[in-house]
């Protein structure tokens, strides 16, 4: 019953997230920060869709890769069917495709270095997961040769400077990539405050997981 209670919870709040995620990377941040125009470099999905490793990592930290494969698999289906409604269907597809692979992967990263230091597994897990999501996602969504999946976004594919200042030039959605890329990271390394503090909460839940 309370692995049961658990596996609800989890899988409410990756559908949650993904769902956020496919939605907000829509929208290009406004403004300028040191000269940068943000709109150029930083969606606001950036910011919300690392928290979906932590919900993974959290789960294979309690309940094992299995459980934490099925909190994946229900975040893919469920996720993606709502986002068909909030975003194109070209961004749910690749959305769905690049989480499916950037979790499992983090997964089985995961798993491999669990026993070392705490921290290395979930941060080290994020960050391979992290590079493939990123890569599939942004090439999906918005690159030409994949247009067949749904019309290009203009604004994405209008060559712009790399990283709003670089005198080289590229398709907008390379330095969004690029900057979520960084985000990513950065929103990485903060998630793993929560992650150690709900170590103490959050235990294995059979031997055979123990982190």
């Amino acid at each position: 019953m309370l692995k049961t209670r658990y596996f609800v919870l989890y899988s409410l709040l990756m559908t949650a997230i993904v769902v956020a995620s496919n939605f907000l990377v829509q929208f290009p941040l406004g403004g300028t920060l040191a000269g940068i125009n943000l709109a150029d470099l930083l969606t606001f999905g950036a910011f919300t869709y690392p928290i979906s490793f932590l919900i993974t990592d959290l789960t294979n930290r309690q309940f094992g890769p299995g459980t934490a494969r099925k909190v994946v698999f229900v975040g893919f289906v469920v996720g993606v069917a709502l986002s068909i409604a909030l975003a194109s269907p070209r961004i749910a597809i690749a959305s769905g495709s690049a989480f499916l692979v950037g979790q499992l992967l983090d997964i089985s990263v995961f798993n491999r270095l669990r026993q070392l230091s705490w921290w290395k597994a979930p941060l080290m897990g994020s960050l391979i997961g992290s590079v493939l999501d990123t890569v599939i996602f942004f090439s999906l969504s918005f690159a030409p040769i994949f247009s067949f999946i749904g019309p290009n976004d203009d604004f994405a594919i209008a060559s712009a400077p790399i990283f709003g200042v670089l005198a080289a030039e590229a398709p907008r959605w390379i330095s969004w990539a690029l900057g979520d890329f960084a985000v990513k990271m950065l929103v990485g390394i903060v998630m793993l405050l929560p992650y150690g503090a709900l170590m103490s909460v959050v235990r294995p839940m059979s031997a055979r997981t123990t982190a």
